[in-house]
């Protein structure tokens, strides 16, 4: 079938600043493995080792990107050169009363997040190693569940971390409020101040690892899972995580989110460090050292939490490289190293369905909206539709067959087959945190939008099955 049904152009990113990023050159969004891209509904962020670039539209009255609006964002975060440190993951942060900011992860384990200005708002370090995704979990929903929890998790190798969507929004609209009290005190917006962006509480979090079966490619917590059997029921809350990896195609363990420390490491936990504070503060009456430090404490990461292991698949030489969560939860796609992908009911732990012959492919969960009957025909000339209106299904891009095939979930059929240009990157915005005025009827569906790297056109795949 033609392109044109399915498929709806937006508009173009192409501009002499992409440059910058390697664009020009055939196969640049798709040929350089460093360069990251992310999605939001107004904007694009593309990075590569040492720059973020973010591509900023307004809509028009049709509803499609601007090209006169279009506003570019040059970022340059501060990285160690010591360490060769580098932008190793980004991804866009979206609540409910329009604020917005980029998560960027770096080689070296430390979580910033900017304005969409490009002005540093937090630094804080994860655990020493690669951040090599970082996942936002919303609000959004399928056919299964009712909400997912809101987190954002992020994936290092054999590494797992979990923020609140409620903690990095505190953060924001904090920063927010005094950024609009101190407009006109330029001080504020010095990016290149020592102390900028070093907030004195670090965010909290938990951390496991997951590295039972070796260091993970990519990793996701799928949801709160019930308690072990046979174990004292308590108030503790307890996730399942999903990695992918060399070693172990996947695994599955259950992450608590005490650190289960026996009576005297609890109680020791808290008397030592108040005994050391102490002697501290004695000391320095004593002596009344005015030896000012020189050198800012080390930033450390804190211990792991308990990760207890559930399953595992080995099956060499596959290897697990890409792994894609649904909205709820409840399913993942799996890519791996021999062209297929498993979906993986990640309640069950069990693989329901297995595609062959798709090497190199991506995948995204959409939902499309399904016709039932005759009856309900007329319903689908007007634009708003509610959840039940539609069916969740993956879209799986074939860059070696030059496609993008969409199949209903879990065991429906193939619903549409769509041409993709060589070049070519199908993309998602992130979930979007809690809204206290959302309804059933201004339901947002996942979309795909296609991104052609060559010709700089955006697309967005129509949800309607013809």
């Amino acid at each position: 079938m033609s392109r044109r049904l399915h498929t709806t152009e937006l508009g173009c990113i192409a501009g002499e600043d992409l440059s910058d990023l390697g664009a020009g050159k055939e196969g640049w969004l798709v040929d350089n493995p460093t360069l990251l891209v992310s999605l939001d509904t107004h904007s694009l962020a593309l990075a590569n080792r040492s720059l973020i670039l973010i591509l900023h539209w307004s809509q028009s009255i049709s509803g499609a990107p601007d090209p006169d609006a279009r506003q570019v964002v040059k970022i340059r975060p501060d990285l160690s050169p010591i360490e060769a440190e580098y932008v190793s993951a980004v991804e866009w942060l979206v609540f409910d009363d329009d604020i917005r900011a980029l998560a960027v992860g770096t080689s070296c384990g430390y979580l910033l997040i900017f304005s969409v200005h490009g002005y540093l708002i937090h630094r804080q370090i994860v655990n020493p190693g690669k951040i090599l995704k970082i996942r936002v979990r919303g609000t959004k929903q399928d056919l299964t569940q009712d909400t997912s929890p809101e987190e954002v998790c992020i994936v290092m190798p054999g590494v797992i971390a979990r923020f609140e969507g409620s903690g990095i929004k505190n953060l924001l609209r904090r920063w927010f409020q005094e950024t609009d009290s101190k407009f006109w005190d330029q001080e504020f917006y010095d990016a290149n101040s020592e102390d900028y962006g070093n907030s004195a509480t670090s965010l909290p979090y938990q951390l496991w690892n997951v590295s039972k079966y070796g260091l993970c490619a990519d990793a996701a917590i799928t949801g709160v899972m019930p308690p072990p059997l046979m174990e004292i029921q308590s108030s503790q809350r307890y996730y399942c995580a999903v990695t992918i990896g060399e070693d172990a195609v996947i695994s599955a363990f259950r992450l608590s989110v005490d650190k289960n420390r026996s009576l005297v490491g609890a109680i020791l936990s808290k008397v030592v460090p108040a005994t050391f504070s102490t002697i501290a503060s004695f000391s320095k009456l004593i002596w009344r050292s005015e030896e000012k430090p020189t050198k800012k404490p080390e930033a450390k990461s804190q211990p792991f939490a308990r990760a207890s292991p559930l399953t595992c698949l080995k099956d060499h030489p596959r290897k697990g490289e890409k792994l894609t969560l649904s909205p709820s939860g409840t399913l993942a796609a799996i890519t791996d190293s021999l062209g297929r992908i498993l979906l993986l009911d990640t309640q069950a732990l069990v693989v329901v369905r297995l595609w062959k012959g798709y090497r190199e492919a991506s995948c995204l969960f959409v939902e499309m909206l399904a016709r039932k009957d005759k009856a309900a025909a007329s319903r689908w000339a007007y634009d708003e539709h509610s959840k039940s209106d539609y069916c969740l299904c993956l879209a799986i891009h074939a860059p070696r067959k030059g496609i993008v095939e969409v199949w209903q979930m879990r065991t429906g059929p193939r619903l549409l087959t769509i041409p993709c240009p060589k070049g070519s990157k199908i993309l998602q915005p992130t979930y979007r945190f809690s809204s206290a005025t959302a309804s059933s009827s201004s339901y947002v569906p996942l979309q795909v939008f296609f991104l052609n790297g060559d010709s700089g056109q955006i697309s967005l795949l129509n949800p309607f099955l013809h």
